[in-house]
Protein backbone atom coordinates (compact mmCIF):
# COMPACT_ATOMS: atom_id res chain seq x y z
CA UNK A 1 0.00 0.00 0.00
CA UNK A 2 1.21 3.48 -0.85
CA UNK A 3 -1.56 5.41 0.88
CA UNK A 4 -4.49 4.83 3.24
CA UNK A 5 -7.44 6.79 4.59
CA UNK A 6 -6.61 8.50 7.87
CA UNK A 7 -9.79 7.34 9.64
CA UNK A 8 -9.23 3.74 8.59
CA UNK A 9 -5.58 3.84 9.68
CA UNK A 10 -6.47 5.32 13.10
CA UNK A 11 -8.97 2.52 13.62
CA UNK A 12 -6.59 -0.17 12.33
CA UNK A 13 -3.78 0.80 14.75
CA UNK A 14 -6.24 0.94 17.66
CA UNK A 15 -6.18 4.67 18.36
CA UNK A 16 -9.99 4.53 18.25
CA UNK A 17 -12.24 1.63 19.18
CA UNK A 18 -14.40 1.84 16.05
CA UNK A 19 -13.96 3.34 12.62
CA UNK A 20 -17.05 5.49 13.05
CA UNK A 21 -15.53 7.05 16.18
CA UNK A 22 -12.36 7.78 14.19
CA UNK A 23 -14.46 9.34 11.42
CA UNK A 24 -16.35 11.52 13.92
CA UNK A 25 -13.07 12.69 15.45
CA UNK A 26 -11.87 13.77 11.99
CA UNK A 27 -15.14 15.58 11.29
CA UNK A 28 -14.92 17.43 14.62
CA UNK A 29 -11.41 18.68 13.81
CA UNK A 30 -9.58 16.56 16.38
CA UNK A 31 -7.24 14.88 13.87
CA UNK A 32 -4.44 16.65 12.02
CA UNK A 33 -1.78 15.46 9.58
CA UNK A 34 1.35 17.59 9.50
CA UNK A 35 -0.39 20.30 11.53
CA UNK A 36 -3.39 20.58 9.18
CA UNK A 37 -6.85 19.46 10.30
CA UNK A 38 -8.06 16.77 7.92
CA UNK A 39 -11.26 15.13 6.77
CA UNK A 40 -11.76 11.37 7.28
CA UNK A 41 -11.08 10.64 3.61
CA UNK A 42 -7.61 12.24 3.63
CA UNK A 43 -4.93 9.87 2.39
CA UNK A 44 -1.81 9.47 4.52
CA UNK A 45 1.63 8.20 3.54
CA UNK A 46 4.54 6.56 5.32
CA UNK A 47 6.42 9.16 7.39
CA UNK A 48 3.44 11.43 8.04
CA UNK A 49 2.86 12.72 11.58
CA UNK A 50 -0.76 12.22 12.67
CA UNK A 51 -1.94 14.26 15.68
CA UNK A 52 -5.02 13.22 17.61
CA UNK A 53 -6.55 15.55 20.22
CA UNK A 54 -8.13 13.63 23.08
CA UNK A 55 -8.59 16.24 25.80
CA UNK A 56 -6.68 17.16 27.83
CA UNK A 57 -3.71 16.18 25.62
CA UNK A 58 -2.77 15.84 21.97
CA UNK A 59 -1.14 12.58 20.93
CA UNK A 60 1.24 12.45 17.94
CA UNK A 61 2.10 9.35 15.91
CA UNK A 62 4.52 8.78 13.03
CA UNK A 63 3.23 6.44 10.32
CA UNK A 64 5.75 3.61 9.84
CA UNK A 65 3.61 1.30 7.69
CA UNK A 66 0.18 1.52 6.14
CA UNK A 67 -2.45 -1.15 6.53
CA UNK A 68 -5.98 -1.82 5.42
CA UNK A 69 -7.34 -3.98 8.23
CA UNK A 70 -7.21 -3.91 12.01
CA UNK A 71 -4.22 -5.56 13.69
CA UNK A 72 -3.69 -7.11 17.09
CA UNK A 73 -2.50 -4.92 19.93
CA UNK A 74 0.90 -6.62 20.01
CA UNK A 75 1.59 -5.72 16.36
CA UNK A 76 0.67 -2.01 16.59
CA UNK A 77 4.30 -0.95 17.16
CA UNK A 78 5.18 -2.23 13.66
CA UNK A 79 2.85 0.33 12.07
CA UNK A 80 3.27 3.50 14.14
CA UNK A 81 5.67 5.27 16.47
CA UNK A 82 4.39 7.38 19.35
CA UNK A 83 6.12 10.77 19.14
CA UNK A 84 3.95 12.59 21.68
CA UNK A 85 6.00 15.21 23.58
CA UNK A 86 6.60 14.46 27.25
CA UNK A 87 4.95 17.79 28.20
CA UNK A 88 1.61 16.41 27.01
CA UNK A 89 1.86 13.45 29.39
CA UNK A 90 2.80 15.85 32.20
CA UNK A 91 -0.47 17.72 31.52
CA UNK A 92 -2.35 14.45 31.84
CA UNK A 93 -0.64 13.68 35.15
CA UNK A 94 -1.28 17.21 36.40
CA UNK A 95 -4.99 16.89 35.69
CA UNK A 96 -5.12 13.50 37.39
CA UNK A 97 -3.45 14.92 40.52
CA UNK A 98 -5.59 18.08 40.59
CA UNK A 99 -8.46 16.09 42.09
CA UNK A 100 -11.92 17.51 42.51
CA UNK A 101 -11.06 21.02 41.27
CA UNK A 102 -11.88 20.09 37.67
CA UNK A 103 -14.80 17.85 38.59
CA UNK A 104 -16.58 16.78 35.41
CA UNK A 105 -20.31 17.27 35.14
CA UNK A 106 -22.26 14.16 35.98
CA UNK A 107 -19.78 12.57 38.40
CA UNK A 108 -22.30 12.79 41.20
CA UNK A 109 -22.15 14.32 44.61
CA UNK A 110 -18.87 15.25 46.27
CA UNK A 111 -17.41 12.67 48.63
CA UNK A 112 -16.81 13.34 52.33
CA UNK A 113 -13.18 14.10 51.55
CA UNK A 114 -14.21 16.59 48.86
CA UNK A 115 -16.55 18.27 51.33
CA UNK A 116 -13.82 18.53 53.97
CA UNK A 117 -11.45 20.02 51.40
CA UNK A 118 -14.10 22.57 50.40
CA UNK A 119 -14.71 23.49 54.05
CA UNK A 120 -10.99 23.90 54.63
CA UNK A 121 -10.70 26.10 51.54
CA UNK A 122 -13.60 28.27 52.76
CA UNK A 123 -11.96 28.73 56.19
CA UNK A 124 -8.76 30.00 54.56
CA UNK A 125 -10.48 32.86 52.68
CA UNK A 126 -9.09 36.37 53.40
CA UNK A 127 -10.91 38.81 55.65
CA UNK A 128 -13.96 40.52 54.17
CA UNK A 129 -14.91 37.70 51.81
CA UNK A 130 -17.93 35.77 52.96
CA UNK A 131 -19.59 32.71 51.58
CA UNK A 132 -23.34 32.99 51.15
CA UNK A 133 -25.24 31.02 53.77
CA UNK A 134 -28.22 29.32 52.12
CA UNK A 135 -29.91 28.81 55.48
CA UNK A 136 -30.52 32.53 55.91
CA UNK A 137 -34.00 33.93 55.46
CA UNK A 138 -34.67 36.05 52.37
CA UNK A 139 -37.28 38.30 53.96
Amino acid sequence: MEEARVDKWLWAVRIFKTRSIATDACKKGRVAVGGTVVKPSRMIHVGDIVSVRKPPIEYSFRVIQLLGSRVGAKRVEEFMQNVTPREQYELLELQRVSGFVDRAKGLGRPTKKDRRDLDQFAEELPEGIEIFDWDEEWD
